[in-house]
């Protein structure tokens, strides 16, 4: 099979384009399609055997649940068997956006969506295409990242391709991105907000919110979320992190002992011997500019031909909390 490739404007999308790929959700098929976040893997979330086509296609363990995307905050009654006043106060503020919201599930939606659990994830999306697909698709949409499991999640089509091609229906092809990394994901269902995951939305402004929010710990059991494996967003070469201070020493003792080494820091300029590093990306110190690049540049240099990717360690902060989290789990071994 050959994944079709359909262009379409990010802010306006093609109609024709959208009932097609629509249609493909509707018969159980598989479509990619981009968010602010990164390029979604979507299946019709009412239809266990369209999700678990996601689940054979990315090589995802069935331990892992996926995240319900629906085209308006109002559409949360066809997944969510409740809906907690905190849960409303965070859609109100951040919905269409980059948070996803565990809450209880309705029957009706297969297990294999939650991992077996009793609540569901949900996210409404700020991108146009998405919200356009799901809306004329007529279902809520699972759809966890489009790339095989354990991988570096996509934010453009070619990135989907690499792994995916051949393998799934359609891609909606919307160019970059924005966002770069995966949604903040909150559990709503007790009665203090408990962070899941950490993304494009921190901890500081979902407290401005709802006030106080705990940190989960990652503990054994149902997972109510995606994102809580050890090992998670890793590109194919092997990946170290680095404090920045050895980050050039790191680089001539890998290239002395005659690999091939790519780097990436998050402060600008640098010295960088040439011989060092053979593949080197800078990318901004704002946070939010890093994070909308990061997994573009590991892409890049995952597809260099390297030994190694030496990888700075992020400065400190909430604001770098979700890089640091992809980057923790991309090094593990």
């Amino acid at each position: 099979m050959i994944t079709e490739v359909l262009s379409v404007d990010a802010a306006q999308p093609d109609p024709a384009a959208i009932r097609r790929a629509a249609a493909v959700l509707r018969r159980g098929g598989l479509v990619a399609f981009p968010t602010e976040t990164v390029y979604g893997l979507g299946a019709n979330s009412l239809d266990a055997a369209a999700v678990l086509a996601i689940f054979a296609v990315k090589g995802r363990p069935a331990t892992n649940p996926v995240i319900v995307h629906v085209a308006d905050p109002g559409d949360v009654s066809r997944v969510a068997a409740t809906w907690p006043d905190k849960a409303a106060a965070l859609a109100n503020r951040f919905w269409p956006g980059p948070l996803t919201i565990v809450v209880s599930k309705r029957a009706e939606v297969p297990d294999v969506v939650t991992a077996g659990g009793p609540t569901v994830a949900i996210r409404c999306p700020a991108h146009p295409v998405a919200r356009a697909l799901i809306r004329a698709s007529g279902v809520p949409l699972a759809a966890p990242s489009a790339n095989r499991s354990t991988e570096l999640s996509p934010t453009r089509a070619e990135h989907v391709l690499s792994g995916l091609d051949g393998r799934i229906d359609l891609l909606l092809d919307a160019g970059a991105c924005s966002g770069g990394l995966e949604s903040t994901v909150v559990d709503a269902a007790g009665e203090r907000i408990r962070l899941l995951r950490h993304g494009l939305i921190g901890i500081p402004q979902l407290e401005r919110i709802v006030g106080p929010v705990e940190v989960a710990s990652e503990m054994p059991g149902i997972a109510r979320s995606p994102g809580q494996m050890e090992k998670h967003y890793s590109p194919r070469t092997e990946l170290r992190l680095v404090e920045g201070a050895a980050l050039v020493d790191d680089l001539l003792e890998a290239a002395h002992a005659g690999k091939r080494v790519g780097s990436v820091m998050f402060h600008g300029e640098g010295f960088w011997p040439e011989r060092a590093a053979s593949q080197h990306i800078s990318l901004p110190a704002e946070p939010g500019q890093a994070a909308a690049l990061l997994y573009d540049a590991l892409h890049r240099l995952d597809g260099a031909g390297l030994d190694l990717i030496l990888v700075e360690v992020p400065p400190e902060g909430p604001e770098w909390a979700a890089i640091r989290d992809r980057l923790t789990r991309a090094a593990a071994r």
